[in-house]
């Protein structure tokens, strides 16, 4: 089997710097200290109300780092001229409200037809690739896949919640994995994240057809604890065995 990768989100640092409106802790050392330590990407999510990462902060983590750079970002135009400036390895492409917490679910991709061709576009000339953060669903794989997608990110949030409760998860481990083994077999790259951790990780790597898991609230709570390098190293041995 080929080695899983493992896609750092390193959000949350700049979340704990914004809210005392401090320079520390730098993001930028984070994604360093992340790269040293097994990571395979960054991720950074850059919001329309830059609640934890900024705009300078992309720009310092692009121009230093030397693993790729993965940037999630809603489908808007502000955004897509942003991501064709600083030129990212990848976009991830991400639903957005300004009143959530955190990514709530998976595009709509019926709704925003037209916008998300456009931006696949323009992204894909200018030689990043590209990934919808999508439902484990077969017609939102089919969709992605229409639209001009290199990947698919599938939104493992209510797989890991129902995981956490120590409810039933047959269900929704079937249409994770039924989603990942047909988005491979049209020739989608296959990801997945949100809410994931140590264990319901653990879970999810049974499943072959899943190439990279993009994961940061966890990492970055647990480093808390066992420091950020010890984290990532574990989550790789994890998605892996």
């Amino acid at each position: 089997m080929n080695r899983r990768r493992l896609g750092v989100n390193i959000d949350h640092v700049a979340t704990i710097r914004n809210a005392r409106g401090e320079k520390y802790p730098d993001p930028l050392r984070a994604a360093l200290i992340a790269e040293k330590n097994g990571a395979d990407s960054i991720t950074i999510h850059l919001r329309e109300d830059r609640r934890h990462i900024r705009d300078h902060d992309l720009k310092n983590i692009k121009k230093k780092l030397k693993i790729p750079l993965n940037l999630e970002m809603a489908p808007t135009n502000e955004m897509l001229n942003i991501a064709l400036r600083y030129k990212p390895n990848f976009v991830c492409i991400v639903p957005e409200k300004r009143l959530e917490v955190t990514t709530e679910g998976g595009l709509n991709l019926k709704k925003n037809t037209h916008i998300l061709r456009k931006i696949i576009d323009k992204l894909k000339k200018n030689k990043i690739r590209v990934s919808l953060f999508v439902e484990p669903k077969i017609h939102h794989i089919y969709l992605s896949k229409n639209y001009g997608a290199n990947c698919v990110e599938l939104h493992t949030g209510r797989f890991c919640n129902l995981f956490n409760k120590n409810k039933n998860i047959k269900l929704a481990f079937s249409n994770i994995k039924r989603s990942s083994m047909y988005a491979k077999k049209i020739g989608l790259d296959v990801h997945a994240g949100h809410g994931l951790t140590y264990k319901s990780a653990k879970q999810l790597s049974k499943i072959k057809s899943i190439s990279e898991f993009n994961i940061g609230h966890f990492i970055i709570a647990e480093s808390i604890f066992v420091t950020l390098k010890n984290s990532i190293r574990k989550f790789k041995k994890i998605i892996n065995n």
